[in-house]
Order: C-alpha cells, then structure tokens, then sequence
C-alpha cells in the first residue's frame, strides 16, 4: 500500500477495514502505526485524532508503536500526551532501548476497559521479568522529567546536521547521484546513496539498505552521536 511520507489516513484503512459479521474474513479489531513513522516522519496530532475517530466508529482500537516516540515528540514540539492520550490512543507500546535504556520496554493502556487481556499477556507471549523493578527504574528516570526529550532532541539535532551535510555535498556536485528521500522529521535520515558510495561509507559506518526504493540506505543517529560521527560520514560520502 502506497501512504502519504509513510502514514496511515483513514481513508487508507478504509480500504482493509471492512467484511465485520463475515465469517469468511478476519474481523479487523485495531489500527497500529509507528510514531516515528517507518520513514522517519511524524504523525501530527490532528492526524492521530483523525485515525483514532476512524478506529472507534468503527469499533477499533488505535495501537501507537512508540519506541522513537520522544524523537517525534522533540520535532512537534509537544507533550508526549499531545501525540497519545489527548488524542484518542487506545495503546501504546512505549519504548526506552532507542532512546538510551538497557532492555526497558512497556506496554501501556491509555484507555481503561479496552485491553482488559493485557495482564495474562505476559505469561502467554513472554515471561515476567523477575526483576521488573530494575526495568522499571529505567523508565522512572527516562519519563518522570525531561531526559527522554534532552536525548531525543540531541538524536534529531544529529539527524537534521547529516541531512545538512548531504545536501551541501547535492549542492557542490560533490556526491553524484545522492538524494535525500523523505523528509527528515526525526533522528533517522533516508538517503539514496548509489552502491559504489555506500560501498564506501559502509566500510566505517553501520546502515541499513531499505527496501521502499532503490538504493534507499537508512541513516540512523542517536542518543549519543557526536558531531563527530556525523561530519566523518558526510565526509566520507564525499570521498
């Protein structure tokens, strides 16, 4: 399915929610998008009120997978309920490993009464950590001030010098054939980056190659990436 910069709209899931009371179909139960997005954009909050209308007239939830919630947070310039509860999130998966904790994950129900299975959850699909409190001492010291987004701003600060950085390479003519493929709206950096340069690049740096387009590599930057880290790419992408 072809989305808008990676993003679901309604009139999107209109066209997989469909067939309820029909036994010969699944029954579409939720509507789950990744905040960041897939591509490192980011759902507004008037657009993750319009998916959660969607969801609950038509008697869905609306999943949120957060692990780069704060990134997307940091770039909105809002409050991390501004994108969840405020806005109709039914649940969210809130995430702490990509913003610099050990292993931190949470599931958190936003709405009460709408996932009332999520207890047994833990001894079905995994198991219940014996030291949840070390976990949850993480998530305490991330969430309860301004950490998460001290981290996530640093990471998207990272991501938009990079994407500085490949456009003036664009510009000089000094990278043929280098694009940027998506807007940069967080800590990740979508790049086309033809094979002989990645080559390259890829002999110091670790990215990925994404299958949304041809030659798509997808450039990460985190909670600690130095300038550093960032100009030797750049300058390495130059040749």
């Amino acid at each position: 399915m072809q989305t808008p910069n990676g993003k679901l709209t309604p009139e999107l899931v209109a066209r997989e929610a469909w067939g309820w009371g029909s036994e010969h179909r699944a029954q579409p139960l939720a509507v789950s998008i990744s905040q960041v997005t897939e591509v490192g954009t980011c759902y507004t909050p008037d657009e993750i009120r319009a998916l959660a209308d969607y969801a609950h007239e038509h008697g869905m939830l609306l999943h949120v997978d957060g692990s780069r919630l704060g990134n997307a947070a940091a770039y909105l310039g809002c409050s991390l309920a501004d994108i969840t509860s405020n806005v109709g999130v039914d649940l969210l998966s809130l995430g702490g490993t990509k913003n610099g904790l050990m292993g931190a994950e949470a599931v958190v129900v936003l709405r009460p009464g709408s996932a009332p299975g999520i207890p047994f959850l833990r001894k079905i699909n995994l198991q219940l950590s014996s030291k949840m409190r070390f976990i949850s001492a993480q998530l305490i010291a991330l969430y309860e001030g301004e950490l998460w987004r001290k981290s996530a701003l640093h990471a998207n600060t990272m991501a938009a010098r990079l994407a500085t950085g490949i456009e003036a390479l664009i510009a000089s003519g000094a990278a043929d054939g280098v694009r940027i493929a998506y807007p940069v709206e967080s800590n990740a950096v979508f790049a086309v980056i033809p094979p002989k340069i990645a080559e390259r690049a890829r002999a110091q740096y670790a990215f990925a190659d994404w299958p949304s387009g041809e030659h798509v590599r997808r450039l990460m930057c985190a909670f600690d990436t130095t300038p550093e880290d960032v100009d030797g790419l750049i300058a390495t992408l130059a040749g």
